[in-house]
């Protein structure tokens, strides 16, 4: 169940309306438009229908023309040119679609890509110096560069002529390069300043071919979708055309990357780019040496490209075993380490922790917690320590380091996450005052996560035709973010849980008319939290499952909601332990009604028993609450129900010795008897009673039962098992005796509490707490 803020958007529906009748476009694939945004027509038609004209001139970007004479004449005088990129994806395939267009031009060009744990970020004087060394005359940078202002000052010492081609955050002062391209320096000079690192180096390449570079644009899709920068204008553009030159790629590489993904060609999406091929390409380099990442993008041996795509495979591998291993080690801090756990931002720090991966770690504890994390990675021998933030709506983690600059003497980054570098007897420090800063900016709601919900949608308007027009929409990502959708109101048809360790549940939903499939990987636990019967919320994503050759409409379950309180039933489990696994027991109240009861099950419940007592405040009490035994009378149930307004109901009802299917004697049952002691004078339960119950057919429990009937009302006596009748007792109804009350109510409470249908006893629960509500009400 959610421990989330469901933020659900609701669509104009005039607007729905009008898209869906103008663009000849599903309820669903309209409802997404308008809740990106768009408002007219003309708007959507040009989005659904983008094409080559969008391409904005490579001339417009500031320092195009300078920057192209310079490389042509390098190419005419056959200088040594050395693209110099960054060790993530966008940097590995900038420098492919650099080295590429150049070396088409007949260019002497080679690649170097920076050691992430000897030369860090960005522009390196060692590389630089050794560029130098080896003859390099002209150095162009992808990717980076443009807060190098050192190491090219360095450069620009040493002789060499610099190219700076990037897209990050300009500092304060640019550095000396001989021309800068970026799309947003100067500002506002080029029409769309959010290209990736990929996407400048594409426009250099454009620039000096001539021509817009089709066979380039698949490397360019990679590096776009990996850099999680904006998907409109024309990074959209390149990454459509990208993944439709993807899904028939004649580049060696690419089809062995796909190969080692388990992904076929034609099935490349965005998301194929995003969760496999860039994780892939970014591994080498947060592990080592990413150079060779670039040889491997440009070969075209297929050999040597199943051999590379495989090693960057086991790079990943390892990879994300360092990433597990390193997040269990920070979990193991967040819930073992008293300061750590109670800082509204998290702080963990480790000798040894690979600085390549922290950042994949916070984002990890993120997800976990829910709160500013920060990561670090210890070197003991330099004294300091190394990480990356990441943060959660509320808390500018930019803003809110930057005033910790006296301990922080290198950072940077944006409000959602940073990297740093401090002394590490520092850490507890910054750990220290980010607490408190997020004491003062976090309230305890903003630490509930978020769950935006875009497109609220009715079981019925979902199926497959609708699901793949929604696809006609793609490609999906930062700033066209795949929608979340909400299916609110519908109820569980069915569920049950599925997989070898069933860790995943299997569902269907809808009101019986129209039904949907719905599944939750690795959510197995909501077939112990969710009942049938009750009013339910669900998101996740809406996908087609294909099986032999049938298309089916399916939901993948992100989250659950409702505000409908639940009933489990539990009645007749006897396997105690198997039950007490499917409840959070910490916030569950037992309770009991029978003294014995609760000496019977506290041995078997890790947790105290709460004995009814109808004079004691039920304040302790909590909203989940397990009814271990049967009441002696409903009114007790109603009280609890009423006072305490339970949002789970655990009903086990134990009986240690049931009646009702033996039911209540008759009249006829008890003159029959009592004639029957009245002949006989007296007669000796213990040596005849079983015989007695055999010729009548009767059971022994209900002979003692009329016997203990009798002895109430004063009608027999009983001493040392012998029953002997009282001569001309008081008249007395059989009905005011009371036992007689006691059986009969239990009778009635068995068939009402243990032994009635699911719905049926639900429905009594619920007009039980609802009484309070109308008493409120009046």
């Amino acid at each position: 169940m959610t421990n989330k803020r469901w933020r659900i958007q609701q669509p104009d529906e005039q607007l729905v309306t009008l898209f869906q009748q103008a663009l000849q476009l599903p309820t669903l694939a309209a409802k997404i438009l308008v809740a990106r945004g768009f408002q007219t027509v003309e708007e959507a038609q040009a989005f659904l229908h983008m094409d080559e004209q969008v391409v904005h001139d490579p001339f417009l970007m500031h320092g195009m023309k300078e920057a192209v004479e310079r490389i042509r004449q390098a190419i005419e005088q056959q200088q040594s040119i050395l693209v110099y990129a960054d060790y993530d994806s966008d940097g590995i395939t900038s420098a492919t679609v650099l080295k590429s267009a150049l070396v088409e031009l007949g260019a002497n060009v080679t690649h170097v890509i920076p050691n992430r744990f000897i030369d860090g970020y960005g522009p390196s004087e060692r590389l630089f110096r050794q560029a130098a060394e080896d003859g390099v005359q002209l150095i162009i940078t992808v990717d980076n560069g443009i807060a190098g202002n050192g190491p090219i000052a360095v450069a620009k010492e040493l002789g060499l002529d610099i190219i700076v081609t990037d897209h990050h955050e300009p500092a304060g002062t640019l550095p000396e390069a001989d021309v800068i391209i970026h799309p947003r320096i100067p500002e506002g000079q080029y029409p769309f300043g959010e290209l990736a690192g990929v996407g400048v180096a594409f426009k250099l390449a454009h620039a000096l071919l001539g021509r817009f570079p089709e066979h380039l644009v698949e490397f360019v899709a990679i590096g776009t979708v990996a850099d999680l920068v904006p998907l409109h204008d024309e990074n959209r553009y390149l990454v459509k055309r990208g993944l439709e030159h993807l899904q028939r790629t004649q580049h060696v590489s690419l089809q062995a990357l796909a190969k080692v993904s388990d992904v076929a060609l034609e099935e490349i999406t965005e998301e194929t780019l995003g969760f496999s091929f860039g994780p892939r390409l970014n591994a080498i380099g947060r592990l080592g040496d990413a150079t060779e990442a670039v040889d491997f993008l440009m070969t075209q041996d297929a050999d040597t490209a199943m051999q590379m795509a495989t090693l960057l495979d086991e790079k990943n591998k390892e990879r994300k075993d360092i990433v597990a291993d390193m997040t269990k080690q920070a979990i193991d801090m967040v819930e073992n380490i008293d300061e750590i756990r109670d800082s509204r931002v998290l702080i963990v720090a480790e000798e040894g922790w690979n600085p390549g991966v922290v950042g994949i770690v916070a984002s990890r504890l993120v997800e976990r917690y829910y709160k500013p994390t920060i990561v670090l990675g210890i070197d003991l021998e330099k004294g300091i320590a190394k990480g990356s933030a990441r943060s959660i709506e509320g808390f500018n983690m930019y803003l809110e380091l930057d005033k910790n600059r006296d301990i922080l003497p290198a950072f940077g980054g944006h409000p959602m996450a940073a990297g740093m570098t401090l002394a590490m007897e520092d850490v507890d420090e910054l750990r220290e005052r980010l607490h408190e800063q997020a004491m003062v900016c976090l309230t305890e709601e903003d630490l509930i996560p978020i769950l935006e919900i875009d497109v609220p949608v009715d079981v019925s308007e979902i199926d497959v035709s609708a699901i793949e027009a929604v696809r006609t929409l793609a490609p999906y990502g930062v700033g066209f973010t795949k929608p979340m959708y909400g299916i609110p109101k519908t109820s569980i048809q069915s569920m049950r849980k599925i997989g070898a360790n069933e860790d995943h549940v299997k569902m269907e939903l809808g009101d019986g008319k129209h039904t949907l499939d719905a599944i939750g990987f690795h959510k197995g636990y909501l077939a112990d939290e969710l009942t049938k019967g009750i009013e339910l919320s669900f998101a996740g994503d809406l996908q087609i499952n294909e099986w032999n050759n049938h298309k089916k409409a399916q939901l993948l379950i992100s989250d659950v909601h409702t505000d409908d309180w639940q009933l489990f039933d539990l009645r007749g489990g006897n396997k105690i332990s198997k039950w007490l696994q499917k409840m959070p027991i910490e916030e569950t109240t037992f309770i009991a009604f029978k003294r014995e009861t609760v000496d019977y099950f506290t041995t078997l419940i890790p947790k105290e028993i709460a004995l009814y007592d109808e004079e004691k405040e039920l304040s302790t009490y909590t909203s989940y609450i397990v009814f271990l035994d049967l009441p002696k009378h409903e009114q007790q149930v109603k009280h609890i129900l009423q006072t305490v307004q339970p949002m789970r109901v655990y009903a086990h009802f134990h009986v240690a010795n049931s009646h009702l299917f033996e039911g209540m004697p008759t009249r006829e049952q008890f003159i029959w008897y009592y004639s029957f002691l009245k002949k006989r004078r007296e007669f000796h339960l213990r040596q005849h009673l079983n015989d007695l119950a055999k010729h009548k057919g009767w059971s022994r429990a209900m002979l003692i039962f009329m016997t203990q009937v009798f002895f109430e009302l004063k009608f027999v006596t009983i001493e040392n098992g012998l029953a002997k009748i009282i001569d001309n007792p008081d008249k007395r109804a059989i009905e005011s005796a009371t036992i007689y009350k006691e059986r009969k109510e239990q009778v009635a409470l068995e068939q009402k509490l243990l032994y009635a249908q699911y719905m049926d006893l639900r429905d009594w629960l619920d007009l039980c707490r609802q009484e309070q509500s109308v008493s409120e009400e009046e």
